[in-house]
């Protein structure tokens, strides 16, 4: 590994890390030599995960991005556990396919609490102790739907445009900290999310210039390179990994 992609002696914070994309995060950040602090809302698989990585490497807590006080506890368990934080990865995400005139406001409120809230609170919580630890790296994953608007994912759209104005605001404010913040849009990944959706809009790969598939592997390495070194020169910035998919 180039050692400027190395997060050796590195502590990150990621959501939604039980699974999926941010099971991927969580084991490339691992390799790459970080200890991990996982949380997400699947208590069991999230435990699972973390007793399957090498001891003292990673710590599993309980927490709804959404909820303020799951935010001070996830701050405390890292702190007690490795007294700082160095990274932190906004992976958590629900994804609602309703339209416009079919999102009922509870709908509606639900996707933004934890799309949009839960990278808010998450950014203010972990800031901090980015300062205390000399600055960090935070890396918000948006969507393609971030970038261009979903025809029947009315909520989820308009949270993941959300992303990537707060990510922008975020970069400018915490830049004097020495922390950057940027952004990751994933297009069509084979993550439970999307195989369990039933989208007609992911049923085949016709829209995709690549012609296939992402897989969480990909998106995990941008994210890696995002929370080391190599890209020290880098905030505010919106990187698409999505097989050419806004490059039409």
């Amino acid at each position: 590994m180039p050692p400027n992609l190395s997060l050796i002696d590195r502590v990150v914070v990621i959501t939604g890390a039980a699974r999926g994309m941010g099971r991927a995060h969580v084991e490339t950040c691992i390799e790459a030599g970080a200890r991990v602090v996982l949380t997400d809302v699947l208590d069991d698989l999230g435990a699972d995960l973390c007793r399957s990585l090498p001891d003292g490497r990673a710590v599993y807590v309980h927490a709804d991005v959404s909820t303020e006080g799951d935010w001070d506890r996830v701050v405390d368990v890292a702190q007690a556990r490795f007294g700082r934080v160095d990274g932190l990865v906004n992976n958590a995400g629900i994804l609602l396919e309703r339209s416009l005139r079919e999102t009922s406001v509870d709908e509606f409120n639900r996707v933004v609490a934890v799309n949009q809230t839960g990278v808010f609170l998450g950014m203010r919580a972990i800031a901090p102790l980015m300062e205390a630890a000399g600055g960090g790296s935070i890396v918000n994953i948006s969507s393609v739907a971030g970038m261009v608007g979903f025809r029947e994912a009315f909520a989820y759209t308009a949270s993941k445009f959300a992303v990537r104005g707060m990510s922008k605001a975020a970069a400018l404010e915490l830049a004097s900290h020495n922390i950057r913040v940027n952004a990751v849009f994933p297009g069509d990944t084979l993550t439970p999310m999307i195989e369990g959706s039933g989208s007609d809009a992911v049923a085949d790969t016709g829209s995709i210039p690549l012609r296939r598939y992402g897989v969480p592997s990909e998106i995990a390495a941008v994210v890696r390179f995002l929370l080391s070194d190599a890209a020290s020169y880098m905030t505010g910035a919106e990187l698409t990994v999505d097989g050419g998919y806004v490059a039409q």
